[in-house]
């Protein structure tokens, strides 16, 4: 889809589908939906008197102008409460409008920033959030299918400002947009692909695709490399399966002085959970346990397209989890990089191990901070909920303060969750320095606690196997599937550190 932006009356501005909006409780429209109330003869307003427009967000209504202007449609997208209207809301309402506007044919749009004027949302950000609700709404995976689409898909969505002053800032704010969008659904697309289609070796390639869109340095390195550096808990996992491991390193601003940012992502291809093996139903969904790799990914691309001042390096260890006679065992001991040597109980844990290396090898660069996303735990799932929030694990309490605000300004949640020392006992062994299994209870925790052991440096640990796919046929930004989580949140985090 083709974003783009225009100095015009939104009223003027030919289309198949024109958007404007309006809050709840309005009685009468103010700014650009007044303007084309106005050339509509006051049909906005007959509709609010009427009771049939009320602008609650999410809802959508539909005009037709008869040639009144130039467009073929109007949609009014509903903003709710002016009361503490947010970026999300406006990104939501975008999505709606231009799912509806799709619904209907609409194969261009042409919309106003949501809130950018009485939301009091800054123009930059909500010009960012009406395109992000645009790229985000609109996508779809259709890889493998064969028949055509029976959605219509959208060419060219405009994004419209009257001010020619604010022109500068709507224009940049739709390039954030539009970047950070798009790369959370190249997230998507990696996640969405079916385990055949995305082993180690594919998503290593799809890094370096990636990488080159994005003028991103990368590195990708095989089973030998992996054993050299003595990560003997990926190559434990990784020994059951018939593909070979990959460890993948893209890395923006390199040369720079100043210490990176790193974020790592567990790259598990597919999770069948070893020889501690899952049920069948629902093990399909195992192709997302690369989940935090592809979020890694993503976020990498858009940090290199940004251009963000900042040295930036995404790090992800990628391998299967698969049962054979040459998989580990549980009571298996297993050496991690940094010489910790961990039983294994389950070998179903997989997630922290590979991240074990991983975490290690990040203190080759002397990190200002480390942050890791993996899809790691049912347990914090059961804890917050599905697709209501990720779990956020930190050791310095500003660091996770950043992450949060990072993730308001997304839409996307984080809970703090603690890093007590209690659940360090719940992962003594008798015969290893660590298990790799805490038990039933506070599964999350000891998670987190694991992988603390391998960090030391400034670090947070995202838990988002909550979030990474919508079952349901979509939500307010997704269809069912992928939902690229994390990759908003962590260039969001980066541009803030860059500002």
């Amino acid at each position: 889809m083709d974003i783009k932006t225009q100095n015009s009356a939104i009223q003027d501005v030919m289309a198949d589908a024109l958007v404007v909006n309006l809050f709840e409780g309005t009685q009468q429209p103010a700014g650009a939906t007044a303007a084309v109330d106005k050339a509509l003869d006051g049909a906005i307003t007959a509709l609010i008197q009427s009771g049939d427009l009320k602008g609650k967000l999410g809802k959508v209504s539909v005009l037709y102008p008869r040639g009144a202007i130039p467009a073929a449609r109007v949609l009014v997208a509903g903003l709710g409460k002016p009361e503490g209207f947010t970026p999300e809301k406006a990104r939501q309402a975008s999505a709606a409008a231009c799912k509806k506007a799709q619904a209907l044919g609409a194969k261009s749009i042409a919309s106003i920033a949501h809130g950018a004027g009485s939301g009091n949302v800054d123009a930059a950000q909500a010009a960012q959030a009406t395109v992000e609700g645009a790229v985000l709404s609109l996508y779809e995976f259709r890889a493998h299918k064969t028949k055509a689409s029976e959605r219509t898909p959208v060419d060219t969505f405009t994004l419209v400002e009257f001010d020619a002053a604010k022109m500068p800032t709507i224009e940049s704010g739709a390039k954030i947009g539009q970047i950070t969008a798009e790369s959370a659904n190249v997230a998507r697309n990696l996640i969405n692909q079916p385990a055949n289609f995305m082993t180690p070796t594919l998503l290593a390639e799809a890094a370096q695709k990636a990488a080159a869109e994005s003028n991103l340095h990368c590195k990708v390195y095989g089973p030998e490399w992996i054993r050299e550096q003595g990560m003997g808990a990926l190559l434990g996992v990784t020994q059951g399966s018939e593909e070979e491991p990959r460890f993948i390193v893209l890395e923006h601003g390199r040369g720079r002085s100043e210490k990176p940012i790193i974020f790592v992502g567990k790259g598990i291809t597919f999770d069948a959970g070893g020889i501690s093996l899952k049920q069948a139903e629902g093990m399909e969904a195992m192709k997302s346990d690369m989940g935090g790799a592809a979020a890694v990914v993503g976020a990498l691309r858009a940090v290199g397209q940004l251009d963000l001042p900042l040295h930036v390096i995404g790090i992800v260890p990628a391998c299967e989890n698969l049962p054979s006679g040459r998989a580990y065992k549980p009571g298996d001991v297993l050496r991690a990089r940094n010489g910790t040597t961990i039983e294994v109980i389950n070998t179903d844990a997989e997630g922290r191990l590979i991240l074990a290396d991983a975490l290690c090898y990040a203190a080759n660069y002397k990190p200002a901070v480390v942050i890791d996303l993996a899809t790691l735990t049912g347990a914090c799932v059961i804890a917050l909920g599905k697709n209501v929030a990720a779990g956020l694990f930190a050791t310095e309490d500003e660091l996770a303060a950043e992450i949060r605000q990072a993730g308001e300004a997304t839409g996307e949640k984080f809970w703090h969750m603690p890093l007590y020392p209690e659940y360090r006992e719940t992962i003594k062994s008798e015969v290893a320095d660590i298990t790799n299994h805490g038990g039933r209870f506070g599964g999350v925790g000891a998670s987190a606690i694991f992988l603390k052991e391998f960090t030391a440096y400034p670090w947070a640990h995202l838990d988002i196997a909550g979030m990474v796919l919508v079952d349901k046929k979509e939500d307010k930004l997704n269809i069912k599937g992928a939902t690229g989580f994390g990759v908003r949140t962590l260039v969001e985090f980066a541009r803030r550190r860059a500002a």
